[in-house]
């Protein structure tokens, strides 16, 4: 098994049982309650420690998530960037910048647009974004330090065409992609969730693939990859079943991992021990 951030949360998670799956989600805070919890994130911004789930970040609007989030240790380098960095590269879900097309958030609009789900702490995103400086990139992740560590990697690249938006991926695609405007949708080494009763939070579902039609262009791709076999079976047989999307490859194999994939550290590690990787590609009908 690759040893991505992701993977290990839902081995955390699942090590005992999941108190949110019996339980149902709160409700929405008032406003009074969500400014106090926004301080609660400063604070904790302050202390070099990521927002725990549930506080003003409002990561997602769904009471059944793809992810965990646990307060997680940032560097003072990482907190920094938040704050300094975050207002200019990132793209803010809850403000104004949530009611204009993404590709409005880019000097030149124009360019094609690709979107990257998950990116863990930037390394494929920054590869990408450097590798094809024709192009506009969106990355959405949700955990504080790996934003932290991908604004550090912007900044010391110089790289003009990369926005972050710390926010559930499922209401990205629905709120801020407007229909047809991506070119590429890449997932990379999602949570697998191995328990069966788990299965329900795996990010590709109906929903998510509803969302990327959606927003894929007639023709754009949607990438994802997995070290979990059993995973990219699930994969190939929701996409099989939806006649949105074709895939480049034949009946429901993988594909070569393309030249626009860079191969992470995590990743090369696990191909040494022997781990298969599976790259599927499918194309928007």
């Amino acid at each position: 098994m690759i040893a991505s951030d992701r993977h290990k949360q839902s081995y955390d998670d699942e090590a005992g049982d999941d108190p949110t799956d019996n339980v149902p989600e709160p409700a929405q805070a008032p406003q009074t309650d969500k400014q106090t919890d926004s301080m609660g994130d400063r604070d904790s911004a302050r202390q070099g420690v990521a927002p725990a789930e549930g506080s003003g970040a409002r990561l997602t609007s769904r009471s059944i998530r793809s992810f965990v989030i646990r307060n997680g240790r940032m560097t003072d380098a990482q907190t920094d960037a938040m704050t300094r960095l975050m207002p200019t590269l990132g793209i803010d879900f809850h403000s104004s910048d949530g009611a204009k097309p993404l590709q409005q958030s880019f000097d030149h609009p124009e360019r094609p647009l690709w979107l990257e789900i998950g990116f863990g702490n930037g390394d494929a995103l920054l590869g990408m974004a450097e590798s094809n400086p024709q192009v506009n990139l969106v990355g959405v992740e949700v955990h504080a330090p790996g934003v932290g560590h991908a604004l550090l990697g912007v900044e010391s690249r110089g790289l003009e065409n990369v926005r972050l938006v710390r926010h559930d991926a499922l209401d990205v695609l629905e709120k801020l992609c407007a229909t047809a405007s991506l070119a590429r949708v890449m997932l990379f080494f999602p949570d697998p969730w191995h328990k069966k009763r788990h299965h329900k939070r795996r990010i590709v579902r109906p929903d998510f693939l509803n969302a990327v039609a959606h927003a894929l262009t007639p023709g754009g791709l949607l990438h994802c990859a997995t070290d979990v076999t059993d995973y990219a079976t699930w994969m190939h047989e929701h996409l099989a079943a939806d006649n949105r999307f074709a895939n480049t490859a034949a009946g429901c194999e993988d594909v070569v991992r393309p030249d626009w994939r860079p191969a992470t550290r995590f990743e090369r590690r696990g191909e040494r021990l022997g781990h298969a990787v599976h790259d599927l590609l499918y194309r928007r009908c």
